[in-house]
């Protein structure tokens, strides 16, 4: 069975950190890229991190730039979205994505989410 379950959020005061885990499990991850996307109250959902299958690539949201860092470690079927300076604009539920990559054809799965609140 495909799994893809993030933990890690919470609430934090403006100007802290947070770090995001997505642990996979149902298949093979080498194939994959793997992003994080965010979704707040009243907004469309939005890339925030991605990061290529063999994990030498990432590209971010000009918004999250110098702040946040993708990581994943496949032999820990495992993806990180360290979150740094953190801002009330960052609140909202963050999900992580594994994308085939040749074609979500062959397979596209989202985590279920997990809330991240900035508020002092």
């Amino acid at each position: 069975q495909v799994q893809l379950v993030e933990s890690g959020g919470g609430l934090v005061q403006p100007g802290g950190s947070l770090t995001l885990s997505c642990a996979a499990s149902g298949f093979t991850l080498n194939n994959y890229a793997w992003s994080w996307y965010r979704q707040a109250p009243g907004k469309e959902r939005e890339l925030v991190a991605g990061i290529a299958n063999a994990g030498g690539s990432t590209n971010y949201a000009d918004s999250v730039k110098g702040r946040f860092t993708i990581s994943r470690d496949n032999a820990k079927n495992t993806m990180y979205l360290q979150m740094n300076s953190l801002k009330p604009e960052d609140t909202a539920v963050y999900y992580c994505n594994a994308r085939h990559r040749f074609s979500t054809l062959l397979g596209n799965y989202w985590g279920q989410g997990t809330q991240v609140t900035v508020s002092s």
